[in-house]
């Protein structure tokens, strides 16, 4: 039986509240939810586990949001996390981007929307489920192409279906973040390892 994978998404915030309120607007996404009460909390649980996107609050006793980012970008593992800042009405928008002008950063303002949010995480999740695949579907050539010439044009089907995949789901994500220039950003960058792959898929299929 296939167990369906679940991405991990890291809830930073120092108030107990908060981090249930999170909780209660993801909860629908059906992913796993990690919970972190500090920037200590939240770098102790980069080094344990990956994460598909970060929710930061900015405001916090201690290491407060800007400097957790600021580990975390500089990690080689952690620095293409994206991290969706929270910060309270009244502080500066350039403020949170000060240092931060990047497409693997985003912010909400609170009180959040809840629909918002859900939407913003879900691009972020369909990410890295893309990434994933491509990760993937990379080895899987690697590891298959040194088989008879039998098994190389069942790996050139399989990819070929996927890499028709992630083409239509890239698409699908550009369509629906039409607005959102970071979002469309990582979309871009997904499109090179992609086309890549098409290339070599095409390559690799037998000539009649």
């Amino acid at each position: 039986m296939t167990v369906s994978y679940k991405a991990n998404i890291l809830l930073v915030d120092d108030r107990e509240e908060n981090l249930t309120a999170l909780e209660a607007i993801l909860s629908s996404l059906d992913q796993n939810l990690v919970r972190a009460n500090s920037g200590e909390a939240a770098l102790k649980a980069l080094l344990e586990r990956d994460f598909a996107v970060i929710l930061l609050d900015v405001v916090m006793p201690g290491m407060d949001g800007f400097e957790t980012a600021t580990h975390i970008k500089q990690r080689e593992k952690t620095k293409d996390i994206p991290i969706i800042f929270l910060t309270a009405e009244g502080i500066d928008r350039h403020r949170v981007f000060r240092g931060y002008a990047s497409r693997f950063v985003d912010y909400m303002t609170k009180p959040l929307d809840p629909w918002l949010l859900r939407a913003k995480v879900e691009v972020f999740l369909e990410l890295d489920r893309l990434k994933r695949q491509l990760h993937s579907q990379t080895e899987l050539l690697r590891r298959d192409l040194s088989s008879s010439a039998a098994g190389v044009e069942m790996v050139v089907a399989e990819l070929s279906a996927l890499v028709n995949e992630l083409n239509d789901t890239l698409e699908e994500v550009r369509e629906r973040s039409a607005g959102d220039q970071r979002v469309l950003d990582m979309v871009q960058e997904l499109d090179a390892p992609t086309q890549r792959l098409t290339r070599l898929v095409q390559a690799l299929r037998p000539q009649r």
